[in-house]
């Protein structure tokens, strides 16, 4: 472990943070003049590790265990008090291209007292189908390791559930996982896989959220229920390419999506609504082509808060810890083109970005550790795992 001492990573709001004005309702924001400057924070950044291409991190509930999934197809685990990291077996073949490749982990809170030993998990990956296309899967397997809890493997995993319908294309897989604070519902976030008009037709799964029991069968009460096999499954629609989920402190589901050039998206998820895209949109199409912005009359569920330029979110949590009391109740969102956690307040249905906390890389997913630290992970080869503690 590496801690990092320079100036730049011992940051204080009153030289991050951006303005917290109406500016920032819309993602455009300048710097200077936060309403942080008011609650001072500041930490230190430990270096924890390197992986290859990491995607998302996860501590085993009750432990010290962060897990990690690497792109390529490689699941880890850090004993993160001594620093120790070793490889689990028995995961997936991956389809690894593009944006394709292991995806999601996540762990039942309910298990937090159980050994590591028989407990379940759940993977999401990219997985390929025939004549060369490819779609999201979710799967759902046990732990299986030694009496030490320090060599693991993941057995029986089995695909409960799949993205409707595999494309040609490498990209807008989503693959989120996150289950309801009360673990009867599983939420799983299915991009629309680049193809656009999927998001608004229920027929299929793509530019969706499904909500579902935790083998992977449609939950009772979703809205379309009554329409089809695949419509049983969705909670919401009209999505491109959502990279994080998690609740607040109300028990409400958010979400952070990317747009196309411009328009990225943060979103209070309802039962039944649709978000627009690709009908409506706050950013454009990449060769200029102009998508109807929101208005208050399209029908559709309207971002909480957008930005443009974009933010290239990769994960969003909402802080729960003591650590940093300052950042208690808001959203953390990992940014990679914005290289930075952008750190949303929310008020009611709406929200403000307040504060950007810069870094060096692009950084690709966030969690909140057992004693209130922040982590993140860096995006691409050699990518850090750091840890955020109070400096």
């Amino acid at each position: 472990m590496k801690t990092l001492s320079k100036a730049s990573l011992a940051l204080s709001l009153s030289t991050v943070a951006l303005a917290s004005c109406a500016n920032s309702s819309t993602g455009d924001s300048a710097t200077g003049g936060s309403a942080d400057q008011d609650r001072p924070v500041s930490y230190q950044v430990t270096e924890m590790g390197e992986f290859e291409r990491p995607w998302a991190i996860e501590f085993a509930p009750g432990t010290d265990v962060l897990f990690v999934t690497e792109k390529p197809g490689m699941l880890k685990m850090m004993n993160t008090t001594g620093g120790a990291v070793s490889m689990v077996a028995g995961v997936p073949e991956v389809a690894f291209a593009g944006q394709g490749g292991l995806g999601d982990i996540a762990f039942l809170e309910s298990e937090a007292e159980m050994p590591l030993d028989g407990r379940t998990i759940y993977l999401s990956w990219a997985e390929a189908g025939s004549g060369g296309t490819y779609g999201a899967a979710v799967g759902r397997g046990k732990l299986s390791c030694d009496e030490a809890g320090e060599d693991c493997a993941v057995a029986g995993l089995e695909v409960i559930w799949r993205q409707s319908v595999k494309t040609g294309r490498r990209g807008h897989y989503s693959h989120r996982i996150k289950f309801s604070p009360d673990e009867q519902f599983m939420f799983i976030a299915s991009g629309d896989r680049q193809e656009l008009e999927p998001a608004q037709d229920n027929s299929n799964n793509l530019g969706t959220i499904v909500r579902l029991s935790l083998d992977g069968t449609p939950a009772d009460g979703n809205p379309f229920a009554e329409e089809g096999e695949v419509q049983s499954q969705i909670w919401s629609y009209g999505h491109r390419n959502v990279l994080g989920m998690d609740w607040d402190a109300e028990g409400r589901l958010w979400d952070i999506e990317h747009g196309p050039a411009g328009g990225d998206e943060f979103n209070l998820i309802e039962r039944g609504a649709n978000y627009g895209w690709p009908t409506r949109s706050n950013g454009d199409h990449y060769n200029g082509d102009d998508i109807p912005d929101h208005t208050a009359d399209d029908g559709f569920s309207k971002p909480a808060a957008h930005w443009t330029p974009v933010i290239a979110p990769g994960d969003m949590i909402f802080y729960s810890g003591d650590m940093f009391a300052a950042w208690k109740g808001d959203a953390l969102i990992a940014g990679l083109s914005s290289q930075a956690i952008v750190r949303v307040e929310i008020d009611g249905d709406s929200a403000s970005e307040v504060a950007r906390y810069e870094f060096d890389g692009r950084i690709r997913s966030i969690e909140q550790g057992p004693d209130g630290s922040v982590w993140i992970a860096e995006d691409g080869e050699g990518g850090r795992i750091l840890k955020l503690s109070a400096g």
